[in-house]
């Protein structure tokens, strides 16, 4: 039992049996139940109700498909978090505040991003409300420190302050508006999400004081994956505005702790966790203003990495299968730029890989199922 402790600690576990390790294992497991199991009935009234996105020239779907996902994801993720706090409350007051904050933020874009979904807001408005969430954060406490940033010159306070609120929202509005525009191949969203959100918890629970981080994160890993079972080629349902649920939730955890460190110090490790989506927007945004587009985000096309690696691979699964792998593969970086243990950066590939695995199995199964049934009734 020693023995099965100690290595546990090596892994970040300070107690294995303890009530930290049980609320992060609880906030996990309720979100990937709560999402896996509220999906079904949420595309059933999507498809009731006119929640769907119509077959056009940039999209997969043949039929129309709904594209609620994104309230099952909520639903897990929040529930999650309060199976979390109940078990194991954070009694730093300040780091309650910030998680608030992003919860608050969250719960803003979800809104605004469900009734673009459904009636569609302007490209404009849609950056404002981003921006007012990104500002919740940078009010709350949550923010780079530019003069914390390796490499870079120390500049006077109100210069560095200046810097220091722009990289902020530059990192939380970019980071938001890169998962959505990552969304376009069934399963390549929630898988990057799930790998960023585990590469993200093992590496704060390497220190004492993030609680808070490793509880969020837990509650966003699971939610990711249950909605993978349902999203893995063929979809049932897409997460419509999911996508920024992830990218905002991602930019904001990667800043929240109490350590005395500065955020911006180790901006490294998420940017090399993060490193597909944010590839993936830079290459598309510079391609696109090359081309003499004035508004890149307001004028899809398919120039992103999943359109390149689907064109290749022509075919959905193993699309999202490579691009798993390459954020797997940046999220090991990350980890190991960290100073993370290479047992403990194994443990977590391996476990990554195996959850991925069992969710694409499920749901291949679940569809092998349903066309037999209905060949069934054809007959």
């Amino acid at each position: 039992m020693d023995q099965l402790r100690i290595f546990a600690q090596h892994l970040g576990i300070a107690d294995l049996f303890g009530r930290g390790f049980l609320a992060v294992l609880l906030t996990f497991v309720t979100a990937a139940v709560i999402t896996w199991r509220f999906i079904p009935p949420v595309r059933d009234f999507a498809l009731r109700v006119g929640w769907a996105d119509m077959p056009n020239e940039r999209r997969l779907n043949t039929v129309p498909l709904p594209n609620a996902g994104g309230l099952a994801i909520f639903a897990g993720f929040v529930i999650s978090i309060v199976v979390g706090w109940a078990l194991r409350p954070i009694v730093i007051e300040h780091v309650n505040i910030q998680v608030l904050a992003i919860l608050l933020g969250a719960t803003l874009l979800m809104l605004v991003g469900f009734i673009d979904d459904q009636y569609g807001l302007s490209p404009l408005f849609r950056l404002g409300v981003q921006l007012l969430s990104a500002v919740l954060l940078l009010v709350n406490g949550l923010r780079i420190d530019f003069n914390a940033i390796p490499f870079l010159p120390v500049l006077d306070g109100n210069v560095a302050n200046v810097l220091s609120i722009f990289l902020t929202i530059l990192w939380v509005v970019g980071l938001t508006n890169a998962m959505n525009l990552l969304d376009g191949v069934d399963g390549v969203v929630g898988g990057v999400a799930f790998i960023a959100s585990a590469v993200l918890l093992v590496t704060a629970a390497q220190f004492t004081d993030r609680a808070a981080a490793v509880i969020l994160l837990a509650g966003l890993a699971g939610s990711a994956l249950g909605y993978l079972r349902h999203n893995f080629n063929p979809s049932s349902i897409i997460m419509g505005n999911g996508s920024t649920l992830f990218g905002y939730t991602l930019a904001a955890v990667s800043l929240l702790g109490t350590l005395k460190i500065s955020a911006g110090a180790s901006l490294l490790v998420p940017l090399l966790i993060m490193a597909l989506p944010i590839l993936d927007t830079t290459q598309v945004v510079v391609g696109r203003l090359a081309r003499g587009i004035r508004n890149p985000l307001a004028h899809p096309d398919k120039t992103h990495l999943h359109h390149r690696v689907l064109a290749r691979t022509g075919n959905a699964r193993r699309t999202s299968v490579a691009l798993w792998t390459v954020a797997l593969l940046c999220g090991v970086a990350g980890m190991f730029a960290q100073g993370i243990a290479p047992l403990t950066v194994l443990l977590t590939a391996v476990f990554i890989g195996g959850s991925l695995w069992f969710v694409a199995a499920r749901r291949i199964r679940a569809q092998i199922i349903e066309a037999a049934q209905g060949r069934r009734e054809l007959n």
